[in-house]
């Protein structure tokens, strides 16, 4: 299949799944079927791509102009891809989770949800192969608008506000921020805003200038939830868990850090992004986030609270490492976008799996629990030291790049920010599974928990095997480092 079919398929098997998801809607294994299905072929697909970006023959696409000098093009690099297979693999896993949840918490309008989750992945697909800015900022929207309904899913009071908040919040900064810089970077580009090696405003503009447009990049991505542009995504956290997984580990967030990070490497580029004066000023944020957003955690009781302050301190490692401006810090930014939704998207897993099975959410009320769903704590456990960033798991290579990033920029203020970070993942972390292990106060009767039986077989069975990725992962990261250091190299 020509790397055009390809960009194609991976556009149109989202749209397709949708179609084929409302046609099923009245049939629920029909239509989870055709999810699951889906997501497979979706992920094959960036499978495929990948593979042409790995042969050095990369896909490219473009679909034509929406007005003179912008067009929709696609092409897939290393980074694109990398953020491609993260968000399709993590789909099935995914579906097989919400099967589980949704049907074992017998929540309403699931086929809208499944609905409502395909598109985002075409969202999701659109960003990742994104050939331009104009093409990023218009999927960026998609993905938007997508996840509203699955952030009100449950249409009480609560849900209203939290979704409220996620779309004014993103849009606000998307088009009072995100699209000036567009059309800002377009203009001194003379009517370009192709990603380009080297990056695209190199020798076009001087230091305030570029210190201006990275500021509104930096905040008008409102996904990667820099503080204080963060606080939609604690308010998100009403959602159903697998649209707490999808905001936090396959997709939303995934989205906003993958774009600082393309515009850093291909609008920027190493050279202008070092001369710039704001750069130290946005990776002096990014630290603050990741530490404050931690020390938030620690005071949460409420087990998605924690873990959605944990996620924001987290995607600013992503952002820390756009913001050293050398390959060290790039590689460890994109490593974080794998390690990090691997790890998380389990954590998130155990929460959602824990309250189907208990209806319990906070963190307090958990003692003893882990003697009755051992193997959801014990993926819990593995996951917070993928988190924490211990090896042999996934997230102790990026905070090892990331801290020589730092060190190589003469940046030990931001290396010593992230050993506080992760003793403080320690402090919020380790505490809730070793509260799960201890001896219950008395010994709760059957009764008091939702399901007598214990947590659906689907949402025990998929943070098992996402916590056994982390440790898989781990082994796969020289492969990864390997595949990416073109698009590093590069600069």
């Amino acid at each position: 299949m020509s790397g055009e079919m390809l960009i194609y398929a991976a556009l149109g098997l989202p749209l397709l799944t949708a179609v084929g998801i409302f046609l099923a809607g009245k049939v629920p294994n029909a239509r989870e079927s055709v999810t699951i299905l889906g997501a497979a072929a979706l992920f094959s697909v960036a499978i495929m791509l990948a593979m042409g970006v790995a042969d050095g023959t990369p896909a490219e696409l473009t679909l034509g102009e929406a007005a003179p000098g912008l067009t929709f093009a696609f092409k897939l690099e290393p980074l694109g891809a990398l953020f491609a297979m993260v968000a399709s693999g993590l789909w099935i896993v995914n579906s097989f989770y919400s099967i589980g949840y949704m049907r074992g918490n017998r929540e309403r309008n699931q086929t809208r949800f499944y609905i409502c989750f395909a598109i985002a992945l075409f969202g999701a697909m659109g960003v990742a192969m994104a050939g331009n800015l104009f093409t990023l900022f218009v999927f960026y929207e998609v993905l938007t608008l997508s996840t509203y309904p699955l952030v009100a899913h449950k249409e009480d009071k609560a849900a209203q506000r939290g979704a409220r908040i996620y779309l004014m919040t993103l849009l606000a900064t998307s088009i009072g921020l995100f699209l000036v810089a567009v059309i800002w970077s377009w203009t001194v580009a003379g009517g370009n805003s192709d990603f380009v090696e080297g990056g695209l405003l190199a020798g076009k503009v001087g230091p305030g200038t570029a210190s201006a447009l990275l500021v509104l990049f930096a905040f008008g991505i409102g996904k990667a939830a820099l503080m204080p542009v963060h606080f939609w995504l604690p308010n998100a956290m009403v959602a159903p868990t697998p649209v707490s997984a999808l905001l936090h580990a396959v997709a939303v967030v995934k989205a906003g850090v993958f774009a600082i990070l393309k515009v850093s490497i291909y609008i920027f580029g190493i050279d202008l992004l070092s001369a710039t004066p704001a750069t130290d000023w946005i990776l002096g944020v990014a630290c603050f986030t990741m530490v404050v957003a931690s020390l938030i955690a620690m005071t949460k009781d409420n087990l998605k609270a924690r873990l959605a302050y944990s996620t924001i301190g987290q995607l600013a490692y992503v952002t820390t490492g756009a913001m050293l401006a050398n390959p060290a810090g790039f590689m460890g930014g994109s490593m974080q976008i794998a390690a990090h939704a691997m790890g998380k998207i389990t954590l998130f897993m155990c929460a959602g799996a824990i309250y189907v099975a208990t209806g319990k959410t906070n963190i307090s009320d958990m003692r003893g629990l882990g003697r009755r769903m051992p193997l959801v704590f014990g993926a819990f456990l593995i996951a917070s030291f993928s988190i924490i960033g211990l090896p042999p798991l996934a997230g102790a290579w990026p905070k090892f790049q990331l801290a020589m990033g730092a060190i190589e920029a003469d940046r030990d203020w931001a290396a010593w920010s992230l050993v506080v970070s992760s003793l403080l993942n320690i402090a919020y972390l380790l505490p809730i599974a070793i509260l799960a292990l201890m001896p219950p106060k008395g010994s709760p009767e059957p009764a008091s928990y939702k399901r007598p039986d214990g947590a659906p077989p689907l949402t025990v069975a998929a943070p098992v095997l996402t916590a056994f990725g982390t440790l898989v992962l781990f082994f796969m990261m020289g492969y990864l480092n390997d595949f990416l250091a073109p698009a590093m190299g590069g600069q």
